[in-house]
């Protein structure tokens, strides 16, 4: 079924050869640099919000799941909700300084931003 997935394929321009067997590029993951090498900014937003405040860490460079865990391990330190996609941290409420201490525990070069 799997070699039967013609959406991957449908750029690839046909082939005569029955031996032929389409390889799809293998994506890459970008390998999460050490924390004392990133520079992080931790900012407020409140844009399209409905006027609630949320603080975001921009800058991040990693994996996926590297951002995710730390996502994860913020919110359990700070008590509240929020999300992690895109390279971004979306943490609920104005926790600006406490966010940008905590991260600077852990080795990151953080800054406050606005």
């Amino acid at each position: 079924m799997a070699q039967n997935d013609w959406k991957n394929r449908l750029g690839v321009v046909y082939s005569t050869n029955p031996d032929f067997h389409y390889e799809e590029a293998a994506e890459e993951v970008p390998a999460t640099p050490e924390p004392s090498s990133q520079r992080l900014t931790v900012r407020i937003d409140r844009k399209q919000r409905g006027g609630k405040q949320v603080t975001l860490v921009e800058g991040f460079i990693g994996s996926q799941e590297d951002l995710a865990a730390l996502a994860r391990s913020l919110k359990v330190k700070c008590g509240v909700g929020g999300s992690a996609k895109d390279g971004e941290i979306t943490i609920q409420g104005d926790l600006r300084d406490k966010v940008t201490s905590l991260l600077q525990e852990m080795g990151y070069k953080a800054k406050r931003g606005n």
